[in-house]
């Protein structure tokens, strides 16, 4: 069960310079700080749910959650994992609709809720936080539109290589040679996030384990050649 502690000043908050409100004056972080509500969740926890009304928006200060849609047929499709500092929901309000997602905890979590009247006072008050949430609803564009045109141009394969670099990038040690990913996915949700067959995934890691490409340690992947997987995801940076 969801457990609420006291309140969590964001001026003490170590996910905040991670997070959209890392640019608030002390003010503004008060305004946040006296209206939030900080919340632990365990591990399958809801947030919210798709087509509910948002009240106001989650700001994860530990933990990971995963954004999801489910289709008619009752099949879930990962939209994107969110970790410390990640702001979820705040779309849907702005936009004043409901949920077009839902989401879940995935790994326990500490998440402060903040109301509806609080947040959109902070946007309205600060410039600089309205000029990076309108870069991030730019971006989460971009990144929808980079994902259609992978499903329909990338192989299985190349989608694969291309989420545990991300994957690496996102929950690895940095510097660390082998990396482990240092987050449990079950293959049912990695094909989720690429868009595929459980199956197809379990065979390809597989595969990738024979190539030496990748290591599997229990439920944990290890990243064992970075550049063959940035190689066959046809990824360059």
């Amino acid at each position: 069960m969801s457990k609420t502690s006291s309140i969590h000043p964001c001026d003490l908050c170590a996910s905040r310079k991670f997070s959209m409100f890392s640019e608030l004056t002390e003010e503004q972080a008060c305004n946040i700080s006296d209206n939030k509500n900080m919340i632990s969740h365990r591990k399958g926890q809801m947030l919210y749910y798709e087509e509910a009304k948002p009240l106001g928006v989650y700001c994860l200060n530990s933990g990971v959650v995963k954004v999801f849609k489910t289709a008619s047929n009752g099949k879930e499709q990962i939209i994107h994992l969110a970790k410390e500092g990640g702001l979820l929901g705040y779309s849907a309000l702005l936009g004043e609709e409901n949920y077009t997602n839902s989401a879940m905890v995935i790994e326990d979590a500490k998440i402060c809720f903040i109301p509806k009247e609080s947040f959109l006072k902070t946007l309205i008050s600060s410039g600089p936080f309205f000029r990076k949430l309108t870069k991030a609803l730019s971006h989460e564009i971009g990144v929808m539109e980079e994902k259609l045109v992978d499903a329909s141009q990338k192989s299985i394969r190349e989608r694969l290589a291309y989420l545990l670099l991300q994957l690496a990038s996102s929950y690895g040690l940095d510097g660390a040679d082998p990396q482990q990913i240092n987050l449990v996915l079950s293959r049912e949700e990695i094909a989720s996030l690429i868009g595929t067959a459980t199956e197809s995934v379990i065979r390809l890691l597989s595969e990738f384990k024979k190539d030496k490409l990748i290591d599997l340690k229990g439920k944990k992947i290890v990243i064992l050649d970075r550049d063959g997987l940035v190689k066959l995801s046809d990824f360059y940076a």
